[in-house]
């Protein structure tokens, strides 16, 4: 009965914390106030902003559940914020490629020992730096195009029984998987990657232990102290951008986590006339059925 009426009480006071946070936005995205910025790194991994997030599903569903075209507007936008994110991160990959080429060319035909790029201000680095910096393309690739894919169907599958499983059985196993993997693996390492991302931006480190007051207590002697140390000397500095990377990677799956659940609960009850209903799939053009199942 304690742990009903502790989730009832953190359901109830989420209301109430959802609230406060919209009507007094300064007590913790005015950064240039210390004790504003310890609120929002200390909420930003904080059980209040669990119950907040889980208030705000509870309320769509239920006005989705009554009206199902508002639940197809919400399911539009959570795919289409996947699709622009990946579409975009996507040119990552291209960009690696090139500077990839124009590397080997610099260093291995021209001698080069660094590379100057900019217009107005020129930015200096080591070959090193550009070469170990290919990892960042290639992380923004898999931390934002993670969404993207999956709304593609484009991740790699082993289906032993959904493949041939009926079409409600799918939509159901699609809810479950949705509801009790994809949404506690994104919590999870947010929990871990939110404060991760922390220590190395600002210090005194925080901690996930920390309560509040004590994290206030802590911002007296706060600043910022981004970490720009390098694996070599002259290598790419800028680890802590794979963090915040990590952070957006944990936001993306959730957001799709429930952009799946919603689809698959909608087509669940319209029936296999509703697949793939109002679904912005990328297009190979005239031919595209020859690469089935090749991309």
């Amino acid at each position: 009965m304690e742990v009903i009426g502790s989730f009832l009480t953190n359901v109830v006071m989420a209301f109430y914390n959802l609230a406060y946070a919209i009507t007094h936005p300064g007590l913790w995205l005015d950064w240039t106030d210390k004790e504003a910025l310890s609120r929002f790194v200390y909420y930003g991994g904080s059980s209040e902003l669990f119950y907040v997030i889980f208030v705000i599903l509870l309320i769509v569903t239920a006005i989705g559940l009554w009206r199902h075209s508002f639940l197809w507007k919400v399911t539009i936008g959570l795919e289409a914020v996947s699709n622009t994110v990946g579409r975009i991160a996507a040119w990552a990959g291209l960009l690696m490629v090139l500077q990839q080429i124009i590397i080997v060319l610099l260093q291995r035909v021209f001698t080069a020992a660094d590379i100057s790029i900019g217009f107005g201000k020129v930015f200096t680095f080591d070959v090193s730096w550009w070469a170990e910096e290919l990892k960042l393309y290639n992380a923004i690739v898999v931390c934002l195009c993670c969404a993207y894919t999956f709304v593609q169907g484009s991740h790699v599958r082993v289906d032993l029984f959904y493949a041939g499983a009926k079409w409600r059985t799918k939509k159901i196993v699609d809810m479950f998987g949705a509801v009790f993997f994809m949404m506690p693996l994104a919590i999870l390492t947010w929990i871990y990657g939110w404060y991760f991302m922390w220590r190395h931006l600002i210090v005194p480190k925080p901690s996930a232990s920390d309560a509040l007051d004590r994290m206030l207590m802590k911002s007296r002697a706060l600043r910022w102290n981004v970490e720009t140390i390098g694996f070599s000397p002259n290598g790419f500095n800028a680890y802590f951008l794979f963090k915040v990377l990590l952070c957006l990677f944990c936001l993306m799956v959730f957001l799709q986590a429930i952009a799946t659940l919603y689809r698959s609960y909608l087509e669940l009850r319209e029936g296999p006339k509703s697949k793939d209903k109002y679904l912005d799939k990328d297009s190979l053009g005239e031919g595209e059925e020859a690469y089935e199942g090749t991309h």
